[in-house]
C-alpha cells in the first residue's frame, strides 16, 4: 500500500519554513539523516534542481533515508520538499516560469516564454547523443509492438508518438493511467519495445512501470531530464532534455518542446529507415481521416 502523504504544515513556510525545521531537528537525528540534512540545508539552490537520486549520491545515503527525513518534516516526499524549498528561497513568480518577472508585459512574457523553448531546444540538441537515438531506433523497429508511458504533463508526449508511429504502420499504444501502465508491463516481453517519457525521471508509477518492462524482458527507452535520475536504471537507452525549468518547476513546461523534437526525430529515422513502406502507410492513414476535415 503507497504510503499516505503528510500533510504541510503552515510552519514549513518562511522563518519557519523547511531549512529553519532542519536546524531544530537536526541534533536530534540519526548519523544518516543528519548527514542528510546537512547537505540539504548548505546546498539549498542546488537541491531544487536535482533528483533524489542525485542526493543520494551526494550524501551517501539511501533514496528510502532521503525519502524518511522530508516526511520527518512534514512533507509527503521529496519532490514535495523541493517544492517547499523554491517557495522559501525563490521568488514565487520563478515558479510560473523561470525566467518571468512581476509586472511584466504580455510583449516581455511571450518573449521570455519563446526565448525559454528556443534555448531549451538549442540545449538539448547540443547535447543530444546521437548513439543512443540510433540505438533507440533500431529497438523500436526490432520489436513486435511498442509501448510509451506518461503520466501527467508527459502524457500527452506519449499519446503523440503513438499516434505517429502508428501512422507508419507500426504497433503502438500509449498508456497513461498508472495502474494500466503496471499491468501491461507485466505482460511485456523479449519482443517489446517499452518508452517511457518522464521530465523529472522521478515520477514513482512510470519508473515502477518501466522496471516491471524491464524485468518482463522488454527493452527500455527513456526520454528524460539531464542528470541521473531513478528511471535510469531502468533504461536500455536514455535520451536527455535540457531545461532551464528544472530549476524550480515540478512540472514540464520548455522541455516539452525538446521532447516533442526529439519524438519527431525518432519517428522520422524510423520512418526513412524503410521509406517506401513509411510514405505508403502515411498515405493510407491521409486517406483514412480525409473525411473528417473540411
Amino acid at each position: 500500500m503507497k504510503p499516505k502523504t503528510a500533510k504541510l504544515s503552515p510552519d514549513l513556510h518562511s522563518a519557519n519554513g523547511p531549512l529553519a525545521r532542519l536546524r531544530q531537528l537536526r541534533a536530534d537525528l540519526p548519523p544518516t539523516a543528519k548527514r542528510i540534512a546537512t547537505y540539504l540545508e548548505s546546498h539549498a539552490k542546488d537541491v531544487i534542481r536535482m533528483s533524489i537520486t542525485e542526493v543520494a549520491e551526494q550524501t551517501d545515503a539511501s533514496e528510502g533515508s532521503i525519502v524518511s527525513l522530508c516526511r520527518r518534516l512534514g512533507a509527503g516526499g521529496f519532490q514535495e520538499m523541493k517544492i517547499l524549498l523554491a517557495t522559501d528561497l525563490v521568488d514565487p513568480v520563478q515558479l510560473i516560469q523561470e525566467d518571468l518577472h512581476e509586472g511584466d508585459s504580455v510583449e516581455q512574457v511571450s518573449d521570455r516564454i519563446f526565448a525559454a523553448h528556443a534555448n531549451s531546444l538549442s540545449d538539448t540538441r547540443k547535447l543530444l547523443s546521437v548513439a543512443a537515438l540510433t540505438k533507440a531506433m533500431k529497438l523500436m523497429r526490432a520489436a513486435d509492438r511498442i509501448e510509451i508511458y506518461g503520466i501527467g504533463s508527459s502524457g500527452p508526449i506519449a499519446v503523440d508518438l503513438a499516434y505517429r508511429l502508428l501512422q507508419l504502420g507500426l504497433k503502438a499504444t500509449a498508456t497513461i493511467d498508472s495502474h494500466i501502465q503496471a499491468v501491461s508491463a507485466t505482460m511485456t516481453g523479449p519482443g517489446v519495445a517499452v518508452i517511457t517519457v518522464s521530465h523529472s525521471g522521478s515520477t514513482v508509477e512510470t519508473v515502477l512501470a518501466t522496471r516491471l518492462a524491464k524485468e518482463s524482458g522488454a527493452k527500455t527507452i527513456g526520454i528524460t531530464r539531464l542528470g541521473k535520475s531513478p528511471l535510469q536504471r531502468y533504461c536500455d537507452v536514455v535520451i536527455h532534455t535540457v531545461a532551464n525549468e528544472t530549476k524550480f518547476r515540478p512540472e514540464a513546461m520548455s522541455s516539452r518542446v525538446a521532447q516533442l523534437a526529439i519524438i519527431d526525430t525518432l519517428v522520422s529515422c524510423c520512418a526513412l529507415a524503410d521509406s517506401g513502406r513509411s510514405v505508403a502507410n502515411l498515405q493510407r492513414s491521409a486517406h483514412a481521416i480525409a473525411d473528417k476535415r473540411y
